[in-house]
């Protein structure tokens, strides 16, 4: 493991003395140190658990601890650790991961050995929401534990700028004291970069005319579309609807948090509008991101689908859009008679004809960033011929954004921007091969007069390999091979590709194949989402985003120990993380080549992730100046209150009609829960109101509030499933089999409307595919079935509290015992359910007279003996036993001619 750099010593001293939240700048290596707390604790000694950490994360860092020698690695408990082994493989020490649901489970099972854990270390811990079930982990664990520590990371600074006091409630449920802030601008992290500065050379790429034109009549269309949604809803006139957000990533998390809890009560044109703003910021992203060919597919298949479903987007129609057209087509294709009209002069005399029979001509403009990248890779191969003083050449590293620019960009370097270019214009335009080929063959007129640039420069041009050798070109450098996809057969390439939306490039190898033969080799690296262009020195592409892996990056750099950093796409984190790189090898030369457009909105899109953190620490620093913070705030006495579970205010006055006020003797409340309950935040309400909680498997419902309630729980999407797929009524059946007072709670999320269908579209009839008319059918089909509403977890605890009142506590063992296939009823031995049901199939027969019937006739076969006048004295009513007597005594016969004479 690398050693800490100064400030990182710092922040790991800070908080190893008194515990507390770290929020570090993105890219700071924030995961550097819970590395070396985990490093400190893995030993048997000391139990520590560690919250929020997704598998990934946690291979990372064992691999990381694994490789520095670390004997004692941290542990995973799993459903494979069965519950009796449980309490022994946490007495056994070290460092653990675990998911909150065994974690809540544990803690309340008393599986865990609270008082013998050392403490509790929190990654993300952002996302520390009071209901949350890491929240509800550290309330336990401080009501049982006062001495261990509790320490909290985070580099997500943004995420605080949301909300009254957002930190204030992250650190209570934390249980902490103490905010660390470490900023990219404070000043020992800056003096520190300062002295270890990566060379940097920021390549300002222009666009072409075309492209800024398109780019202006986005934003025009985007700004439209703002000022439309504002003037529909006068509500969302606030600042971060505006054009400089919309073109951020986070945009639509924010768009979402406006219009979720109002959506039932919006328009349709305002839900369009939303969807054209996702739309327009998806050709943003193309534009820059993307070659022509995608770029134009993209916008015809979105004029194509408003044509074939009807979808008026009124963005369409503007100006603006029309003038984005005409641009997006002319970087691929031109009309080949205006061509004509403009050239007459000199018209090749053999092509006139064929030019003439053509509809289009093709232009297949290249990527500005792609000649940047060219010239970039001729200079790293220039500087790798005289690197002797360095120790031989340096390795590179290609970032792009994700997988599919990194398909693209292998593709342009190895085979050159016109043979990419057209082959994915034939593949994505088929109908006009024709006129490829006459483009191609101008092209190449052109170039024997020595008129047109080489294409692709000596990368592309060294990687073109002739059909009848099969054999790869030697370059200028004999020992560089050109490679396809490191260590990867064809047929794996093809999968990954699919797999990333890049149905173009699945045929890129198919294609050329016939032409080239590459010769593939294998590095051993630890990640799988890169592309091998040269072996020697190694050159690879690298996505940004998108790895099943989020530390295949940071693993790739360590490995690979580029020389040479090439940014085609730039992002605040990797740039960061770049330069702690850089501070961690002092004396090892590191070059940073930063490709950008300039004036184009992914120079925006990065400058205001810059100056939003940069906000955020601010308003972070000011909120930490002014927070009053109690002594009692980590728990480590009896006087902090949200330890206290009592749902009942301190202001609460007695009940004095109740034994003139006198203090009733209280019994503890006891709910029983199904485990798989424990991935929603109700159980954790649940016990804040100071009900105990018993966490078992059960078969027949997820909540037994008294021996004779049971609930079953559903958020809206869970209840629309089951409803579709016929288990809530195979459920029903079981609940109103077993208990008394079924109930069905349908659970809302507090952030969305409290509203099952939109205003305005409730069926006049009942409908197979309403959901209302399910729910109604399902009422009457079970009456005993209760339905409770519940607009957010929190009325629902408060809700199942009033439920339990002057009930008896449900028995878990009686509880556990009651499985959909019990032929006993708990209730009542003397019926068999089987028979019932089939009994209440008949004619005649309901829920009233049905207790009545089995009282007094034992089997079915019984029932058919009986006569018209003893079924009348059993079910006390003549049409009722006249129905029953007819359905079982009727022949067929008698039915049909029956039915014929009504006729």
């Amino acid at each position: 493991m690398a050693a800490l750099l100064e400030h990182e010593s710092q922040v790991f001293l800070d908080l190893f003395h008194q515990d507390g939240l770290v929020i570090c700048a993105r890219g700071l290596g924030i995961d550097r140190l819970l590395l070396r707390f985990l490093r400190l604790y893995c030993e048997p000694a000391s139990l520590v658990l560690v919250l929020n950490t997704s598998p990934p994360e946690e291979e990372y860092f064992i691999d990381q601890l694994r490789s520095d020698g670390v004997v004692h690695l941290p542990r995973r408990v799993t459903n494979e650790v069965t519950n009796n082994t449980r309490y022994e493989f946490y007495t056994q020490g070290g460092v653990i991961f675990a998911t909150s649901r065994i974690l809540v489970v544990d803690f309340l099972t008393d599986r865990i050995p609270a008082d013998l854990i050392t403490g509790i270390l929190v990654y993300k811990a952002h996302r520390i929401i009071e209901s949350c079930q890491e929240a509800f982990i550290l309330r336990l664990y401080r009501q049982k534990n006062k001495q261990g520590f509790i320490k909290a990371f985070t580099d997500n600074a943004v995420a605080f700028n949301t909300g009254f006091c957002h930190v204030e409630r992250v650190m209570r449920n934390l249980f902490v004291k103490k905010l660390y802030l470490w900023p990219r601008f404070h000043i020992a992290v800056n003096s520190f970069l300062e002295k270890h500065k990566p060379e940097v050379v920021e390549i300002h790429v222009s666009m072409t005319p075309a492209m800024l034109a398109i780019q202006t009549s986005i934003l025009d269309i985007l700004n439209a579309c703002l000022r439309e949604l504002k003037r529909y809803n006068p509500v969302l006139e606030v600042e971060d609807l505006s054009l400089e957000n919309a073109i951020g990533k986070p945009f639509d998390k924010t768009i979402r948090h406006y219009l979720d809890p109002l959506w039932h009560q919006l328009g349709a044109k305002t839900k369009s509008l939303v969807q054209d703003l996702k739309t327009l910021r998806t050709l943003l992203l193309y534009l820059t991101q993307y070659d022509c060919v995608t770029f134009l597919n993209l916008l015809e298949s979105l004029k194509a689908s408003e044509k074939a479903f009807g979808e008026n987007s009124g963005w369409l129609f503007l100006d603006s859009s029309t003038s984005m057209f005409v641009n997006a087509r002319a970087r691929v294709y031109r009309i080949a008679d205006e061509k004509l009209h403009q050239k007459g002069k000199d018209s090749e005399k053999s092509g006139v004809k064929k030019e003439n029979e053509l509809k289009r001509e093709l232009v297949l403009e290249s990527n500005p960033k792609w000649e940047a990248l060219r010239e970039v890779l001729k200079e790293i191969e220039n500087e790798n011929k005289n690197s002797e003083d360095f120790g031989g050449p340096g390795q590179v590293l290609i970032c792009a954004s994700d997988d599919r620019a990194c398909a693209q960009l292998r593709e342009y370097i190895i085979a050159g921007a016109e043979a990419f270019l057209t082959r994915l214009y034939n593949k994505t335009f088929g109908k006009d091969e024709k006129a490829a080929e006459v483009w191609i063959q101008d092209r190449k007129a052109v170039k024997s007069k020595g008129n047109a640039k080489p294409d692709g420069g000596p990368e592309a041009k060294k990687a073109k390999l002739t059909a009848s050798s099969k054999q790869c070109k030697p370059k200028k450098q004999q020992d560089r091979t050109i490679i396809q996809m490191i260590g990867k057969t064809e047929e794996e390439k093809r999968e990954k590709v699919e797999k990333e939306d890049s149905k173009e490039l699945s045929s890129t190898q198919e294609s050329s194949i016939e032409e080239t033969v590459h010769e593939d080799f294998h590095v051993n690296l630890p990640s799988d989402c890169y592309y091998g262009i040269f072996k020697n020195p190694l050159t690879i592409i690298h996505p940004l985003q998108g790895c099943s892996d989020p530390y295949a990056l940071t693993r790739v750099l360590h490995e690979v120990e580029p020389r040479y950093v090439v940014l085609y796409d730039a992002e605040l984190t990797f740039v960061r993380q770049l330069e702690i790189y850089k501070a961690s090898r002092p004396g090892k030369p590191l070059r940073v080549y930063f490709l950008i457009y300039g004036g184009s909105t992914e120079e925006q899109r990065y400058l205001t992730a810059l100056r939003k953190e940069k906000e955020a620490f601010e308003k972070l620093i000011r909120e930490r100046a002014s927070m009053v913070i109690p002594e009692e705030r980590e728990g480590r006495d009896e006087t902090n209150f949200d330890l206290i579970r009592d749902a009942n205010p301190a202001s609460a006055v007695p009940d004095t009609r109740k034994a003139g006020g006198q203090e009733q003797k209280s019994v503890q409340q006891t709910i029983i829960v199904d485990m798989r309950e424990f991935r929603s935040e109700l159980p954790s309400l649940i016990h804040r109101r100071g009900i105990d909680i018993e966490p078992v498997t059960l078969e027949v419902g997820d909540y037994i509030l008294t021996p004779d309630t049971c609930v079953e729980r559903k958020s809206i999407s869970d209840l629309i499933g089951s409803l579709n797929n016929g288990r809530l009524y195979a459920q029903c059946v079981s609940m109103s089999r077993y208990y008394k007072r079924p109930v069905l709670l349908i659970e809302f999320d507090p952030n969305k409307p409290f509203s099952l269908i939109p205003r305005g579209s409730l069926c006049q009839e009942i409908s197979s595919n309403d959901i209302t008319s399910k729910l109604t059918l399902l009422t009457l089909h079970f009456p005993k079935l209760r339905i409770l509403w519940c607009p957010s977890p929190h009325a629902t605890a408060e809700l199942f509290e009033e439920l339990k009142q002057n009930h008896p506590q449900p028995d878990a063992e009686t509880a556990m015992a009651v499985t959909a296939d019990s032929e006993i009823l708990p209730e009542s031995d003397k019926y068999n359910p089987g028979p019932q049901d089939f009994l209440l199939k008949m004619p005649g027969v309901n829920a009233k007279n049905c207790r009545a019937l089995m009282n007094h006739v034992k089997s079915i076969a019984e029932l058919v003996t009986l006569s018209k006048d003893e079924l009348h004295k059993i079910l006390g009513n003549a049409a009722n036993a006249t129905q029953l007597f007819d359905f079982i005594h009727l022949t067929y016969g008698e039915a049909v001619s029956k039915e014929k004479n009504k006729g």
